[in-house]
């Protein structure tokens, strides 16, 4: 298994102001702060998911035909001892479950995970996306030149389809991790694979450029070991072929500190949009405004002054570890990146039930999840919350960056319906 972005790098916190010390911009004023480098597209002025789509099951038909990313020894089915995952999802929409090696769930029955391999799988998602007005999707690619290399290659077809049968768009985001021979090999699959997919409809496409996305560039840490110029290269690359580029980049790329190394200004400013990275770094909405005012704010003035767009992180937070206050953590990210003037809002992520931070349906009591298994559902703090409540607060949290609705502080989604 890959390495995935979010289990490095998890300090730089900072407990921050409370929330009410910050004063509400008028909508006005944040509008005005969002002059962007770029009009309006299926990128800016959008709400983007990350998409991970690599769970896979023995016996779904996918090449990789283990319990890919649902357990540590992928040979074997998943149980409380062999596991990768912090969160149950809601299996009651899909058509297919695998039954695993976890105890029944509390309420009765098999405790069984879905496949991404499976087409109805990836079209419940893109339909989930649809109906709560998701733009979006970026989907994970990370190295496709090993073993993981046939499945990735058939799940961006499945999205694809998905994609267009739902009238959602997607792009492709490559994740570096891990991946030594990056810089001649990304531009290798782009040119043979992936390029193919901007000639659909539902390929989402920014400044009339198809879009890419290059994540984990100049991160201090020895999964990303590559220097300031291979990066720029890939970079300008991409930017030759005719593409729109983003950057999945360090929470301080703008110092080059801490999760950043130094050495990457240019690399960060030859990039389209900026995307920096969140998860792992806020976990309370305090310390949300905290980096509203160190962070967010100096990170979107750099980003005007080099005609770049800013694409920042909002996530529901990591459920097992009771960071989402039956929303009221992700609607403070909405509000706080609203008001600063964010061009777009990258959601990390939609389906990372590995690291809890997923925002598709999720078990919503003890019941849904399997007994004995100490994973908790979305009324872990008490609060009741509907299975869906997460994909709806993201669409109100859409509806606000776009100004459909005020730029508000207090949480308009109801946690159950």
């Amino acid at each position: 298994m890959a390495i995935t972005r979010r289990r490095m790098l998890g300090g730089a916190l900072a407990a921050g102001a409370g929330i009410g010390t910050m004063a509400a911009l008028p909508r006005a004023a944040a509008a005005e702060s969002a002059a962007a480098a770029s009009p309006p597209g299926d990128v800016v002025g959008k709400i983007s998911v990350g998409y991970q789509g690599w769970f896979a099951c023995q016996g779904d038909g996918s090449p990789i035909d283990s319990w890919w990313h649902w357990s540590q020894d992928k040979s074997k089915p998943p149980s409380p001892s062999n596991t990768t995952i912090k969160s149950w999802p809601d299996m009651s929409e899909y058509s297919r479950g695998f039954t695993t090696a976890y105890p029944n769930l509390n309420g009765g029955g098999p405790a069984q995970l879905f496949s991404s391999w499976d087409q109805q799988t990836v079209d419940t998602h893109f339909r989930w996306m649809r109906e709560n007005n998701i733009d979006t999707a970026a989907l994970q690619r990370f190295n496709p030149f090993g073993s993981e290399g046939p499945t990735r290659d058939g799940m961006a077809q499945k999205v694809r389809q998905s994609a267009e049968a739902n009238g959602r768009k997607f792009y492709i985001m490559y994740d570096v991790t891990g991946w030594t021979s990056m810089q001649s090999q990304i531009k290798e699959d782009w040119t043979s694979k992936m390029q193919a997919h901007t000639a659909s409809s539902a390929y989402a496409r920014q400044n009339g450029k198809p879009v890419v996305c290059i994540w984990g560039f100049g991160f201090n840490d020895s999964g990303r070991p590559f220097e300031p110029a291979p990066c720029k290269d890939v970079v300008d690359w991409f930017k030759a072929q005719g593409c729109y580029v983003i950057g999945g980049v360090p929470t301080h790329w703008r110092t080059g500190t801490d999760d950043s190394r130094a050495g990457f200004s240019d690399v960060y400013h030859a990039f389209n949009m900026i995307s920096p990275w969140m998860v792992g770094r806020i976990s309370s909405a305090a310390q949300s405004d905290q980096f509203f005012t160190s962070v967010n704010t100096p990170d979107k003035a750099d980003c005007d002054a080099h005609g770049i767009d800013y694409q920042p992180c909002v996530l529901p937070g990591d459920l097992q570890e009771r960071h989402r206050a039956h929303g009221d953590f992700m609607w403070r990210q909405f509000y706080n990146m609203v008001r600063v003037g964010a061009q777009g809002i990258y959601i990390s992520m939609f389906d990372e039930f590995n690291e809890g931070n997923q925002i598709a349906k999720t078990a919503t009591t003890a019941a849904g999840v399997p007994s004995g298994s100490g994973i908790w559902a979305l009324d872990e703090d008490g609060t009741a919350c509907s299975s869906d409540y997460y994909l709806r607060l993201t669409g109100d949290g859409g509806r606000m960056l776009k100004g459909q609705i005020a730029l508000t502080a207090q949480r308009p989604t109801a946690p159950v319906r």
